[in-house]
């Protein structure tokens, strides 16, 4: 029978704990999102339109409507507005071989430890890819770069510009860019700093104690970078936290032990939820990066 995901402790290893352990250090975008628990499969939702009430965007009525009413009119009367959606739970399931109880007795290899942690890792990638397709979909200011950041010259690169303007257009639509997240791909960030560095003569920018801090790398123009194969090439991101999207948690990261007796056993985790784009311009995409 299979042991509980709380009770499959096995040669001393919690299965549980380590599997939310592991969890914990790889969804490094889930740090990005508001956390929120869903007790149903179909999710209704919905999303504001972003902005002041002072424009035909956001309310119909202008600032001039607002700030100079004159002596007995009646105020301006304003509200926000709210499209329903509707998103739908998605499972992410994996499990391992069947581990034979001779190789859980006698192997050098942490054999059970090993493949927990990578079955975890397989779904917290997907979960994180998941997180990343909904932003970038989603996603409702796009810049293209002053220049691609690979441009062989160099000459007209202009990185700083790059996320000056994406942090302009976050607060212009009344969110506070100041300690967002610069989401990039292993190439940008190299490319990023050697620009930076080499290019244009800077001293390297500001650390984040030295020491990688759920997937934040440094700290650059006020903005927390995180580098990960899951952001798309030839993009660059900037994401308010906990402001651009909502994580709804349908069931979390689960694990189980399933014993067959004289035979061995076999782990098995998943975990159920959905990523929401709650805020589409608490975020902004700095596309053509690359040649």
């Amino acid at each position: 029978m299979a042991d509980a995901s709380g009770q499959a402790d096995i040669r001393g290893i919690d299965i549980d704990k380590l599997a939310k352990g592991f969890a914990d250090e790889e969804n490094v975008f889930k740090q990005l999102c508001t956390i929120s628990t869903t007790s149903a499969r179909e999710i209704r939702w919905y999303k504001k339109t972003s902005g002041f009430l002072d424009s035909v965007d956001t309310s119909g009525i202008t600032a001039s409507q607002i700030a100079n009413t004159s002596e007995r009119s009646l105020p301006v009367v304003v509200e926000q507005s709210w499209t329903r959606q509707t998103s739908y739970v998605r499972k992410y399931f994996v499990e391992s071989p069947t581990i034979s109880m001779e190789d859980i007795r006698d192997t050098d290899v942490d054999i059970l430890a090993t493949n927990v942690r990578d079955l975890v890792r397989a779904v917290a990638r997907q979960v994180d890819k998941r997180i990343y397709d909904v932003l970038t979909a989603g996603v409702g200011n796009t810049n293209a770069a002053t220049a691609t950041w690979d441009n062989g010259t160099q000459a007209n690169v202009n990185i700083v510009k790059d996320l000056l303007t994406a942090k302009k257009d976050i607060r212009t639509d009344g969110y506070d860019p100041e300690g967002a997240f610069l989401l990039l791909t292993p190439k940008d960030h190299e490319l990023m700093l050697t620009n930076l560095i080499f290019t244009k003569g800077s001293s390297i920018p500001a650390f984040s104690s030295g020491q990688m801090d759920k997937g934040v790398v440094m700290d650059i123009l006020g903005l927390k970078v995180i580098v990960s194969t899951n952001v798309d090439a030839d993009e660059a991101m900037v994401v308010v936290g906990q402001r651009a999207m909502t994580w709804k948690a349908f069931m979390p990261i689960t694990s189980v032990v399933i014993d067959e007796p004289g035979i061995g056993k076999k782990i098995r985790v998943w975990e159920e939820g959905e990523a929401l784009m709650t805020d589409i311009n608490a975020a902004s995409a700095i596309t053509n990066t690359n040649e």
